[in-house]
């Protein structure tokens, strides 16, 4: 901690830096701009809204982050004392749906000015279709989804408190400083994170992994062939075309509570069996049983993370070898056992993991054994607030920024609405197209009922039978 412009500053921590270095050599600076709205079929008062807003604000320490540059060219932050800005307002009535949705996208691809300045924007809107209610831009060195998500949900319950009797004031969100300085302890050379880079580097040395794409084998066959090496197990991803795009695809309300269901009745997380899903999915296209993919872990197990806002999400490489002859309940327990290991050490700073990964098994700039990254959010809007009025309709929305580091990133949520899946893949437009994704979410899917269907169906017939 230090003091810059009279205020208490302090440095970034593992998860602000995996963004700040993607943001800093990317050619499209608007990367860690995250758009969503949120709006409802009812007439808002647009004066309690935006006192609403302000007391969330006030509340939620993150969402007045400040970021500066010291003499050493080191970023640092600092939570400003109040947002005194002016909530900005927008009335879309009368404008074609679509071209609507094309100017949020429009003002989620304008990039934050980087220091001294706020990092988020909020607008109360009303839409087309005469639903009314925020559009909320974030930076992701601020905010990761879950805390974007608990800042609406804290603006939907204050706004309930002031208009409707009988509503409690929601309690108080935790202090984002307070959580720094415990993560910034951690990162200081701590005995838990010393236990923690032993546990990955035992993990990476154990053997090397083997890349498989969402196309097949040929990319990694004709990487060998070009390097003269037919031992290769890695292929290099990255692009010099950054341009992405954002296509939803909507999993209705039944089949999602069946796999909910599914999850309940085995012990099984969510995650893990949309892990299990994607990587059958790749062992199908690739005809390996070795599979890597990397996941992401929100860092939210206790109260105060849950509530601090800010970003947790850690993203590590996560590889399985699931057998053929495996029943796809024997693989979703493969992947719990090694999801929970990842979780215990997930503090850990993961551009050290990957790091490291790479000078072990000596990769080139771009090489990698993950074709794509999986994130499920089980945080949504639903529980409270908005339902308690009544059955009145309620829509909530991302917009692409236009650009991803990634080649393909795939975000899975419950819909504000009916607590359906939302499968939201994220691609680089020059390493997948539309028709491709369509593909592997098609697949994806019935490889998952056709698992949670006949649970002791080993993955090979499952594989035969899609």
């Amino acid at each position: 901690m230090k003091i810059i412009d009279g205020k208490k500053a302090y440095p970034l921590t593992a998860a602000q830096k995996l963004h700040y270095y993607s943001q800093r050599y990317c050619p499209k600076k608007q990367l860690l701009n995250i758009g969503t709205s949120l709006t409802i079929q009812q007439s808002l008062d647009f004066g309690t809204l935006k006192s609403a807003i302000y007391q969330a604000y006030d509340r939620c320490e993150s969402m007045r982050l400040r970021f500066v540059e010291d003499e050493e060219g080191n970023a640092w932050q600092y939570v400003a004392d109040r947002e005194d800005r002016d909530i900005e307002f927008f009335d879309f009535t009368g404008w074609e749906g679509w071209a609507a949705e094309l100017k949020m996208r429009e003002w989620t691809s304008v990039p934050f000015e980087r220091y001294h300045s706020p990092l988020n924007k909020v607008v109360m809107i009303i839409t087309p279709d005469g639903f009314q209610g925020i559009y909320l831009l974030v930076d992701h060195m601020t905010m990761d989804a879950q805390s974007l998500i608990l800042f609406l949900k804290d603006v939907i319950e204050i706004y309930c408190h002031m208009k409707y009797e009988g509503i409690e004031y929601p309690k108080a969100m935790s202090s984002y400083i307070k959580q720094l300085e415990k993560d910034l302890a951690y990162e200081a050379g701590s005995r838990a994170q010393k236990k923690d880079a032993e546990f990955f580097e035992k993990l990476i040395s154990s053997s090397e992994p083997v890349y498989n794409s969402f196309f097949g084998p040929m990319k990694l066959e004709a990487e060998r062939v070009e390097t003269k090496n037919p031992a290769l197990r890695a292929a290099t991803v990255t692009s010099t075309n950054v341009e992405a795009n954002i296509d939803l695809f909507e999993l209705e309300a039944d089949p999602s509570a069946r796999l909910l269901k599914f999850c309940e009745e085995h012990h099984i997380s969510m995650v893990c069996l949309l892990m299990m899903g994607l990587r059958t999915y790749l062992q199908k296209e690739n005809g390996n049983d070795d599979v890597s993919i990397t996941t992401t872990v929100a860092r939210r197990a206790t109260l105060s993370e849950k509530k601090s806002g800010g970003t947790r999400i850690h993203c590590f490489p996560f590889r399985t070898v699931v057998k053929e002859t495996d029943t796809f309940l024997e693989g979703l327990k493969i992947i719990r056992d090694g999801q929970n290991q990842i979780f215990r050490h997930a503090n850990y700073d993961p551009t050290a993991c990957f790091a490291y990964r790479s000078k072990y098994y000596k990769l080139t700039p771009g090489q990698t054994y993950e074709p794509l990254s999986l994130t499920y959010q089980p945080l949504t809007t639903k529980d409270k607030g908005l339902d308690r009025l009544g059955d009145i309709q309620y829509k909530s929305a991302w917009y692409s920024n236009g650009v991803a580091a990634h080649a393909l990133y795939l975000t899975v949520m419950h819909r504000a609405q009916d607590n359906g899946l939302n499968f939201s893949f994220e691609h680089q437009t020059g390493a997948i197209d539309y028709e491709g994704v369509q593909k592997i979410y098609y697949y994806m899917c019935r490889i998952l009922f056709k698992g949670i269907e006949n649970p002791d169906m080993t993955v090979g017939d499952i594989i035969r039978e899609v």
